[in-house]
């Protein structure tokens, strides 16, 4: 999970855990993602678009090239913010219910 708000970091952490996920993070920045997941097998992702200012497409298009699904957590409701390629990606707007958000994890291990 890439997420740089340490408070909501840690509910979504604990809600995914909650919810039977092992998760790998939190981590804040764009860097230390791609750090933390060398060499790991994962099976979806949650990204918080905007990291401070940082925007999180490039793990977006690591992941999007691996074919490891994820989603977008986000405060922004225009698709404007999002580049062409990830327009149409799965994002969930903040705050994010807790069965929203086990609902949409559940089909990471579907894929």
């Amino acid at each position: 999970m890439v997420e740089d708000v340490f408070l909501v970091a840690c509910d979504l952490a604990d809600q995914l855990t909650a919810a039977g996920c092992e998760v790998v993070g939190p981590v804040p920045s764009v860097e230390q993602a791609f750090q933390r997941m060398d060499g790991l097998v994962l099976d979806g992702a949650l990204l918080d678009v905007n990291l401070r200012g940082e925007r999180s497409f490039p793990i977006a298009e690591h992941f999007a090239t691996e074919g490891i699904p994820f989603i977008f957590l986000t405060g922004y409701d225009s698709v404007t913010v999002f580049p062409e390629r990830f327009r149409e990606s799965p994002r969930l707007l903040k705050p994010v219910d807790a069965g929203v958000l086990t609902e949409a994890v559940a089909n990471f291990r579907r894929t």
